[in-house]
C-alpha cells in the first residue's frame, strides 16, 4: 500500500510575497501541531510548503537569509504516479533461484517483484503468475494417454533451482513517477501484465504500481492560502481535496465536498493570519517564520501605510518584529529595497509577477502592480510597459490591463490602462489613456481601493 502522500500548502498563481511565506509560514506550524496531536506509533501528517510560479525577489531574499528551504515549485494538483505507488519494492536477483523467489512472495505477502542487474539496476519483473505457469508447463512432460506424474514430479524439483533470470519479464511498463495518473491508468489496463515498474533517471526501481492500486482514484490534498479562487490555484484543483483554506480575501468559488476550516479574516495579510494561529495553537514562533511572515505583513499592506492595514495587523508586526528581534519600520523598507533592479528588469517581470485575472461580466481584466521605492525608473520605460501590456490583452483576450506602479515613499499609484479604458475612467473618474498614465495619490491596495470598485461597478 502506497504511504500517505505530504499534504501541499500553497499560494496563488503569479505568487507574491504573502503568498510564498504564508505557505512557509502555514506549514511550519501545521507540522508542530501535526507532530503534538500524533497517536503514539502513528506517523504524524506532514505539510509541504509550495508555489506555482518563480519567486519574488523579496521572498528569495527573506528565505535565503533565514536559512530556510525555497518552496518546491509544482505545476498541478492532478493525481501522479506516485500517489498510487508501492514505494521501495522487494527485489531479487537476476541470478536468484524461483525457490528464492517463492519465498521473498510469500514471505512479503505481494505478486510481483522486481528483478536486477548485477549493479542493482532494474532488469524486469517476476510475478506469482509466472512462476504459477512455469509449474503448469511442467504437465507438458505428460505423455498423452498415459501416467508419467514421476516426470512432472522431476520437473517441478529441478524448476525450484532454475534462475529467476530465465522467465523474467522484461516486456513492462515503465512509468514516471511524476506522470498524470489517468494516463498512466490507460496504460496500464491496456498493458498485457497487471504490474507497472517506476524508475528513477539512474534506472532503478523506485516503486510498482499494480491495477489494484489505480483502482480507486486518490486526491491530493491541498491547504490553499492567500487566495479561494479556482482561476487562481493550481491546475488540477477540480481533482484535489483541498482540506483548508486561510485566506484575507473575498469569498470566491472553490467548493469542496467535505466541510472544511476556512479561516477568512478582513485584515492586510495572509500571514498575519497564519501568526494569529501560532499565538492561538500556542506554538513557539522560531525567529526565521517570524522574519518570513513579517517580511509579508510588510508588503502586503505597503509597511502598513495600505488602507488594508487593520489594528489587527499594526498588532501582530510589533509582535513578529519583537520575535525577530529588528525594527519594523527598517526591516520592511530593507525588504522592499532588494526588488531593485528596475532599470533593467525583464518587463514581463515587471508588469506580470504580481498580476491578477478578474471577471467581469463576461469579460476578464488583469490588474498587476509593482511596488517600488524609486517610481522613475519604472516610468521611464512606459512604452516598453505599454507594448508588453497590448500584447498581454491581444494574446489572453482581456478587456483591459492596469498597471498599478505603487510608490510606497510617496503613497500613491501611478495608473498604466491599456484596451477598454471606459471602465476605468468611469470608477475612478479620470481619463488614463494619455501617456504617463494617471497619478492616483493614497492608492496603495490593489484589492481593497481597485478591483473591488471596479468589479462592483
Amino acid at each position: 500500500m502506497a504511504t500517505a502522500a505530504p499534504i501541499i500548502v500553497v499560494g496563488h498563481k503569479n505568487p507574491d510575497n504573502d503568498s510564498i511565506c504564508a505557505a512557509v509560514g502555514y506549514a511550519y506550524l501545521k507540522n508542530e501541531l501535526a507532530r503534538r496531536e500524533a497517536r503514539d506509533g502513528e506517523a504524524p501528517a506532514v505539510y509541504v510548503p509550495a508555489r506555482l510560479g518563480p519567486l519574488p525577489p523579496e521572498s528569495s531574499w527573506i528565505l535565503k537569509e533565514n536559512g530556510l528551504p525555497l518552496p518546491e515549485v509544482v505545476g498541478h494538483v492532478h493525481a501522479r504516479v506516485s500517489d498510487v505507488m508501492t514505494p521501495d519494492p522487494i527485489s531479487i536477483a537476476h541470478d536468484a533461484t524461483l525457490l528464492e523467489a517463492g519465498r521473498l512472495l510469500r514471505q512479503h505477502n505481494v505478486r510481483a517483484l522486481v528483478v536486477t542487474n548485477d549493479d542493482g539496476t532494474y532488469r524486469g519483473l517476476i510475478t506469482t503468475r509466472m512462476i504459477a505457469e512455469r509449474y503448469i508447463a511442467a504437465t507438458d512432460v505428460l505423455e498423452e494417454g498415459g501416467a508419467n506424474e514421476m516426470a512432472v514430479a522431476g520437473d517441478l524439483i529441478a524448476s525450484l533451482g532454475q534462475k529467476v533470470s530465465d522467465i523474467t519479464e522484461t516486456d513492462v511498463l515503465e512509468l514516471d513517477k511524476d506522470g498524470l495518473l489517468k494516463e498512466a491508468v490507460e496504460d496500464l489496463m491496456a498493458s498485457a501484465l497487471r504490474e507497472a515498474v517506476v524508475l528513477d533517471d539512474d534506472g532503478f526501481a523506485i516503486g510498482i504500481v499494480t491495477r489494484s492500486d489505480v483502482a480507486v482514484h486518490p486526491r491530493r490534498k491541498v491547504v490553499l492560502v492567500d487566495h479561494n479562487e479556482t482561476r487562481q490555484a493550481a491546475n488540477g484543483i477540480e481533482e484535489a481535496e483541498v482540506v483548508e483554506i486561510v485566506d484575507h480575501h473575498r469569498i470566491a468559488d472553490v467548493m469542496t465536498a467535505n466541510p472544511i476550516k476556512f479561516l477568512n479574516l478582513p485584515v492586510g495579510s495572509t500571514a498575519t493570519i497564519v501568526a494569529m494561529e501560532f499565538r492561538r495553537h500556542c506554538v513557539e514562533m522560531p525567529p526565521a517564520i517570524a522574519s518570513v511572515l513579517l517580511s509579508a505583513v510588510m508588503t502586503d499592506t505597503v509597511i502598513l501605510k495600505s488602507p488594508t492595514a487593520t489594528y489587527v495587523d499594526h498588532e501582530i508586526v510589533d509582535f513578529l518584529a519583537d520575535v525577530a528581534g529588528v525594527d519594523p519600520t527598517a526591516f520592511g523598507l530593507a525588504v522592499f529595497r532588494c526588488r531593485g533592479g528596475e532599470d533593467n528588469m525583464p518587463v514581463a517581470k515587471l508588469v506580470g509577477a504580481d498580476s491578477k485575472e478578474f471577471q467581469l461580466g463576461d469579460s476578464t481584466v488583469l490588474i498587476a502592480q509593482h511596488e517600488t521605492v524609486d517610481l522613475p525608473a519604472v516610468t521611464q520605460r512606459e512604452d516598453e510597459i505599454r507594448a508588453y501590456m497590448r500584447r498581454l490583452r491581444e494574446d489572453r483576450g482581456y478587456e483591459f490591463v492596469l498597471l498599478m506602479v505603487t510608490d510606497i515613499l510617496a503613497e500613491g499609484s501611478q495608473f498604466l490602462c491599456e484596451g477598454n479604458l471606459r471602465t476605468v475612467n468611469r470608477v475612478f473618474n479620470i481619463d488614463c489613456s494619455a501617456e504617463g498614465g494617471t497619478w492616483m495619490p493614497g492608492v496603495l491596495s490593489r484589492k481593497k481601493q481597485v478591483a473591488a470598485k471596479i468589479l462592483g461597478a
